[in-house]
């Protein structure tokens, strides 16, 4: 997959995942990096599952939203309110 579509994917994945989680978007970097590792961590722990979604542009896009929602709930559980 190239760059530029990692790109794409991670920033709307994360913003996604902020809509989901949250109820707002964090602005495009913060966006970036939440979608990427995401990405990373959706894509492990559904390999772990042994669901593989194909390599297409909206399996990766559901297997980093999934990735990022999972992200900021482990982040929630450590942020004090």
């Amino acid at each position: 997959m190239g760059i530029i579509v990692s790109i794409i994917i991670g920033a709307l994945a994360g913003f996604l995942a902020g809509k989901l989680m949250k109820g707002a978007g964090f602005g495009f970097l913060v966006n970036l990096l939440v979608g990427i590792v995401g990405g990373f961590l959706g894509g492990n722990l559904l390999a772990w599952l042994g669901i593989n979604w194909g390599t297409t542009f909206v399996g990766y896009l559901v297997t980093s939203v999934i990735g990022a929602c999972l992200l900021l709930w482990i982040v929630s559980l450590f942020a004090k309110k």
